[in-house]
């Protein structure tokens, strides 16, 4: 996951400071040393971290920090708005001109993802309720355009495309023109993959930019490059005046240095981050949310956002109602365990939840999306009658359900005895509705059981 030696890093270094009463200027120094270690470390930019650093020392070592009852917390919260500073301070929002439509150029090196990005934009756009339309640009690289297209059809978008011998020049001229005629409020334009140092395509690029006069221009990088991403960025920034960054394959940049370095280096704002391979996994980039994530503090806004436009309302009403009168069945688990893999990989959901990360490094906590599969296995072995019906699963039964899962029966027990264990917690938090006094015991009796560890099957 991005940043997760940053992360871990920076958990070390501020769980020092917490348990301090009092903290003297040689703690502040000591912390930021090892503050400094780690984003270097973490591949940012070294200039970057230099005037981080001498920003948050200056504010830190301050009087009112010094004298406050909680001056660990204070510098914590010091760090947190310089990293939501250092990339971008908020949100910057994906542009819409006034005379429709919006024109986006897709711009970046080969390798780095920007067919992909372009119809994972277009997706994202189709969910704000527009109509974006897609331009097969690149006529270089072999089945391009034939990758556009099935992803266009994926995601029910139309691409435009010129017969062979257009250039890409007459291809986005003409594209332009038909997103007029036919009410299309997005234009993407993906172009061909090229080196900075291409000039003779660099001039190709501007001459796109002179015909469709783009609203936005957007890099597409590979944040797994590091400090080669944002060099990129600078260079192309130079060249063609980008307007935002989009960074893909983040989720699997456990440094997370170009995130760090790029809108300090180039000036351009992260507009869009990319967190896995999906057709749905592209992010509007939160700097603050995401330096409450590197901090170790959860991103719960990221969380309900995807929550509330995965998950469908009705069946998550008829849940609850569900779990409230105890009448939750192994059908109704499925249906749950779909529900939350529309919300992406666990080990990002995980990280959007406060405290979760310390929790994922515990024994007793794994995350192994393999384990989801095994689960479904067993349940789809069970016949209709089991699953809605769990009390009535005895030993040969269970034989059965772990031969035809390809699991073992020590794996079956296991998942009913908790499967039982969560419809006794549903109860329970049903009952806390109940007489006046008893929630508070049954939150105590809860607290206990959650202090003994929660555990996910077959860990």
């Amino acid at each position: 996951m991005a940043f997760e030696g940053l992360t871990n890093r920076l958990q070390s270094v501020f769980s020092k400071l917490r348990g301090k009463g009092k903290v003297s200027e040689d703690d502040v120094n000591e912390a930021m040393r090892e503050v400094r270690l780690a984003l270097l470390e973490a591949d940012v930019n070294f200039k970057v971290v230099k005037e981080f650093i001498s920003k948050v020392k200056e504010k830190a070592v301050g009087k009112e920090v010094m004298d406050s009852f909680t001056p660990g917390m204070v510098i914590i919260d010091i760090v947190n708005k310089e990293l939501t500073d250092l990339m971008g301070g908020s949100q910057a929002k994906l542009a819409k001109s006034n005379r429709p439509p919006t024109v986006v150029m897709m711009a970046g090196l080969q390798g780095a993802g920007k067919t992909t990005t372009s119809a994972k934009l277009a997706k994202l756009l189709l969910k704000g309720n527009h109509r974006p339309l897609l331009v097969a640009g690149d006529i270089y690289r072999p089945a391009a355009i034939k990758q556009l297209q099935v992803l266009g059809e994926q995601i029910k978008v139309p691409v435009f495309t010129l017969p062979e011998g257009n250039s890409p020049v007459e291809i986005a001229r003409q594209a332009l023109q038909h997103a007029k005629d036919n009410g299309n409020d997005y234009l993407l334009i993906d172009t061909a993959g090229r080196l900075h140092v291409d000039e003779e395509l660099m001039e190709e690029l501007r001459q796109i930019h002179e015909v469709t006069q783009p609203d936005e221009v957007l890099l597409v990088v590979d944040a797994m490059t590091g400090q080669d991403a944002v060099n990129v960025a600078d260079s192309f920034n130079q060249q063609l005046e980008l307007t935002g960054v989009v960074l893909t394959k983040l989720d699997g940049d456990t440094r997370g240095g170009a995130a760090l370095s790029v809108k300090a280096v180039t000036g351009c704002p992260i507009k869009f981050a990319a967190l896995g391979e999906k057709i749905d996994a592209l992010e509007p980039f939160h700097p603050e949310r995401m330096a409450s994530r590197i901090l170790g503090m959860g991103d719960m806004l990221s969380l309900i956002e995807k929550a509330q436009s995965n998950i469908d309302a009705e069946k998550a009403k008829e849940m609850e109602r569900k779990m409230r009168n105890a009448e939750f069945t192994f059908d109704d688990f499925l249906e749950q365990m779909e529900q939350v893999k529309k919300l992406g990989p666990l080990d990002q959901i995980m990280d959007m939840i406060p405290g979760m990360g310390k929790m994922k490094q515990m024994k007793d906590i794994k995350v192994d999306e393999k384990q989801m599969g095994r689960v479904e296995a067993i349940v789809h072995s069970m016949t209709k009658e089991e699953k809605q019906n769990p009390d009535m699963i005895n030993h040969s039964r269970r034989k059965r359900i772990a031969t035809g899962s390809g699991t073992t029966l020590a794996d079956v027990n296991r998942l009913i005895k908790q499967f039982d264990e969560m419809r006794r917690m549903m109860k329970q938090f049903s009952d806390m509705m109940g007489p006046k006094g008893k929630g508070n015991k049954m939150m105590k009796q809860m607290q206990a059981k959650a202090g003994k560890g929660m555990r996910f099957p077959f860990r």
